[in-house]
């Protein structure tokens, strides 16, 4: 019985660890966005031009430009981050987002599941 249990303990320890995922850069997932496309990603930079909104069914979603000082991507979060500016870490799935208005394009954005945001002396986590 016991041995059953520490078996489950750990394949759910694995689980965790392979759903965790290596830092990277800005940069780094948009000079190769097959690579990361779908994958677990953790993201540190700047938080900028924050948005709110709410979907056709009433649930609220936030949106923000994220940046490592060279290139910048959209990151989309259905919690609400706990600031609106400055440097954050960003956990979540990096996707490409597909749009039809009159003509098809895409663009690559992160579906945030974790924004951690750093104010004076240490992160803030939401």
């Amino acid at each position: 019985m016991m041995s059953g249990a520490l078996l489950l303990l750990g394949v759910a320890l694995v689980t965790v660890a392979a759903a965790q995922a290596a830092p990277v850069s800005v940069g780094e997932l948009l000079s190769d966005p097959d690579r990361f496309r779908g994958q677990p990603v953790t993201v540190s930079g700047t938080m900028s031009h924050f948005r709110e909104y709410v979907t056709r069914r009433g649930t609220p979603y936030y949106t923000f430009d994220f940046g490592d000082g060279t290139q910048t991507v959209r990151v989309v979060s259905y919690g609400k981050p706990q600031c609106r500016v400055g440097a954050v870490t960003v956990e979540g799935t990096f996707e490409q987002a597909r749009w039809r208005v009159k003509v098809n394009y895409s663009y690559e954005e992160i579906r945030a599941w974790n924004v951690t945001c750093f104010r004076g002396d240490g992160p803030k986590t939401e």
